[in-house]
Parts: structure tokens; sequence; C-alpha cells
């Protein structure tokens, strides 16, 4: 997607201060590293701007992304990323119907053929326990793996979408797309998984982000995204955008407590 960096800075601009740039990037944007089209960081570069991406998100996917505009509090920032101790909160709408209420997806992911983010371990192998999906041991492939947790809880439901409130406590490639999609509840045009190419847009969006920046007063920096309104449209009648933040923002202290755990010879390994 072509764009003019000063007009999607204007727009979309969240957040910003001497040290930092926050925006709601829309759906179809890199961040950074796009081989064939513009990237924020390329886009800015050019007018001579310098960002230093604190993390990031897929070009399919909307929402907050946060940018460093000095190498400090790059570093600083990165740093509780990498340590995953940032709180991230993203809205997912999946075309199905059946979850539960609260969910914690545990499945750790590889990397297959053509680079292809996976599930490490068959398909047929992941098991469901009480809003808990995980994977034996024993059935894990015989490749590198990445322990991978998603919790998530239930916003809204209709008789053919669901709207999620997602937390990816772990911070891996393509986490909340493959592991939504591997327990049978792919994101409404996500186009890893759906070819249909019936949809404008993956309804994935980057909603919240909180972490600690040491230059603020208080010293931290708490985020939020309101998506546009384009994210609502698979859903009739559409609902209130606002009434139904506030929900889904209420519901997410109650996946900040562990799951209570089914007895089992594998219990859920700590997020790492």
């Amino acid at each position: 997607m072509e764009f003019e960096w000063a007009e999607l800075r204007e727009s979309c601009v969240i957040e910003e201060d001497a040290a930092v740039l926050a925006l709601n990037k829309p759906a179809g944007i890199s961040v950074t590293g796009e081989r064939h089209d513009s990237d924020i960081v390329e886009a800015a570069a050019a007018v001579g701007e310098t960002l230093y991406p604190v993390h990031r998100i897929d070009k399919v996917t909307s929402g907050l992304v946060l940018l460093a505009k000095e190498l400090g509090a790059h570093g600083q920032l990165t740093r509780q990323f990498n340590k995953q101790t940032v709180e991230k909160a993203y809205l997912a709408i999946v075309e199905s119907t059946g979850l539960p209420d609260r969910g914690v997806i545990e499945l750790p992911l590889s990397v297959g053929r053509k680079n292809r983010v996976r599930i490490a371990a068959p398909r047929e192998s992941i098991r469901e326990r009480a809003g808990r999906w995980f994977v034996d041991d024993a059935d894990l492939l015989a490749t590198k793996n990445y322990p991978s947790t998603t919790q998530f809880t239930t916003v809204l439901r209709t008789d053919t979408y669901t709207v999620l409130a997602v937390r990816p406590i772990t911070g891996r490639r393509h986490q909340i797309r493959v592991h939504l999609a591997w327990i049978g509840h792919p994101i409404v045009g996500d186009p890893l998984f759906d070819k249909s190419a019936r949809y404008d847009r993956t309804y994935l969006h980057s909603w919240q982000l909180a972490l600690a920046a040491s230059w603020r007063t208080p010293p931290t920096l708490t985020l939020q995204a309101t998506p546009t309104p384009d994210f609502w449209h698979p859903l009739h009648p559409t609902p209130d955008p606002a009434a139904l933040l506030q929900h889904a923002d209420t519901l997410l202290h109650t996946i900040e407590s562990p799951l209570p755990q089914p007895n089992s010879p594998h219990p859920p390994k700590a997020a790492c």
C-alpha cells in the first residue's frame, strides 16, 4: 500500500514525546522490512525522520505500533518486550462460534516449509480441556520449538462471528493468527488461512500496550488504539464500538489470573 508519510503521521498519531511516537497503523502497511512496497520506517527516513521500531505487528494487522525516536528509549523499551514484561492486548474477530468465555492456548510454535509458522505438533494431537489447548510433550515434532501462550476472553457472540480480546503472553511471529487457526477458529480475512478473498482486510487489531518509560512522569507509557469503523464491518448489526471496547477492557481483567487447571500429567509451562 502506497502512502504519504506526513499524512499518515498526522492522521494516525496516538502519543508523541521527545523519545517515542505511537501510531494507530492501518491494515495493509508494514512497520519495517517491506521488500516490494513502502513501510513506515522507510517512508519516515525518506523525509529525514529516523524511527526505530520497538516491536512489530504484521502488515495485515491494524492498530497500535510503538516507535522510538532515539536509541536510549529504544533500548529501554525493547528490553521489556524481550523479557515479556509488556502488557499487550489485541482484538480479533473469528468466523466461528463455540469458544468458551475464557481460554488459554499453550501450543509451541515452530517454523516449517517456506518459513511458515505452524504448531510444533500434528494438528490431530491438539487437546482441549477446561478451556485450555495443549499438546503432550510426546507429540512434539522433532524440530526446534518455541513455547507460546495466548490468553483470550470472549467479548461478543453473533450467529456467525465471535469477537475476542486477546493477550499474547509470549510474542512470537504470527502467534495469535496461528494459535486461533489451529484450534479451529481462524481470524476473519487472514490470508494465511483464508484464500477466499471474501474480506477487504484481516480482522486483527493491536489495541493496548502498557510498559515502563523512565523519562516520563509518572514513569509509564499506557497506550490504546481505537479500531477504525471498518474493523466492525463483519458484524450485523454493528455494535456500539465505545460500549463494546469498555466491555472488552473490563473482561481483560478476568484473564490476568491463571485459569484453574484440571488434573493433568502435563501442567502448563511458565511463559518464557
